[in-house]
């Protein structure tokens, strides 16, 4: 049986910023239209929370009865190290979404039931990433979802619930939020480059190749910069999403100087961190604008 401590390392808390800094970003805006709903925030970063920690336990019960996880290079995976059965993982997985589920019910009575959709389909994404006969996380689309459901609308869904209407703020915000939640699973991918491919696992990284996914994460942290610039428009309080650069840069030079295996640990640490910062730093911008 897995103790407290594996469950809460098998539960990834290093990818919370994801779901953290979109929430906060998303309020920002809510507030530079001066329609903050608190409660309906606060239902927001539950239902982002769980969905975040559902997808993990997924991602770890997917790849763990697949034999994915059996030679892992990063942090504790449940299944594959053998300490969680798959079913208990399974099980904490659809747990987190039920009651993620539930969060997003209410938010839909409060604001429109066609939500219930968006809802679905951001479970249905969690779920089929690693799950199922034809994932599409092995399919070079799992980039894809996490800027679709981590960015636009994270990012933009937050604003909607308290606002009732899709503000550009909130679109900037959730693209450039977006690229850097997208820019974790690039670090991520490219650390197992090697043992993906023995596993038939064909992520982006793995179709990219290495040189391509290193790029390609450098290019993802200039786009969150030059949202900075659009939003700049908005309101020169967005000015303070810059405090993400240091953290930005911290993550980018292991990647630039060729870091692989466990090396790039501290680059998804670090972009994790920098995905937060810069969500805090937006949202508090826009919220003084």
């Amino acid at each position: 049986m897995a103790t407290a401590s594996q469950w809460i390392e098998g539960a990834r808390p290093r990818t919370l910023p994801a779901a953290i800094s979109p929430v906060v970003a998303g309020t920002g805006a809510a507030a530079f239209a001066d329609s903050v709903v608190w409660w309906r925030a606060v239902l927001c970063l539950v239902l982002a929370l769980l969905l975040q920690i559902g997808v993990n336990f997924a991602n770890d019960y997917s790849d763990g009865i697949r034999g994915t996880d059996d030679e892992r290079v990063g942090p504790l995976r449940l299944v594959g190290s053998r300490v969680a059965t798959a079913g208990s993982v399974k099980a904490a997985a659809f747990g987190c979404f039920a009651v993620g589920a539930a969060a997003g019910l209410v938010l839909a009575a409060a604001t429109g039931w066609w939500l219930l959709l968006i809802g679905a389909a951001a479970i249905a994404a969690a779920w089929f990433y690693t799950g199922g006969s034809t994932p599409y996380g092995y399919r070079a689309l799992g980039e894809v979802s996490v800027f679709v459901f981590f960015g636009l609308v994270a990012v933009i869904g937050t604003t909607y619930v308290q606002v009732e209407e899709v503000t550009w703020p909130s679109v900037a915000a959730a693209v450039g939020l977006g690229a850097l939640i997208c820019a974790i699973l690039v670090a991520n991918n490219l650390r197992d480059i090697p043992t993906d491919r023995e596993s038939d696992k064909r992520t982006l990284a793995v179709v990219m190749g290495d040189r391509g996914t290193r790029m390609l994460f450098v290019a993802l942290q200039v786009v969150a910069l030059a949202v900075i610039g659009w939003l700049v428009a908005a309101t020169p309080w967005t000015l303070l999403a810059l405090v993400a650069l240091a953290p930005g840069v911290r993550a980018s030079l292991p990647v630039v100087r060729g870091a692989t295996g466990m090396a790039l640990i501290p680059t998804l640490r670090d972009t994790g961190l920098t995905a937060l910062a810069y969500g805090i730093g937006l949202g508090i911008g826009l919220a003084l604008g």
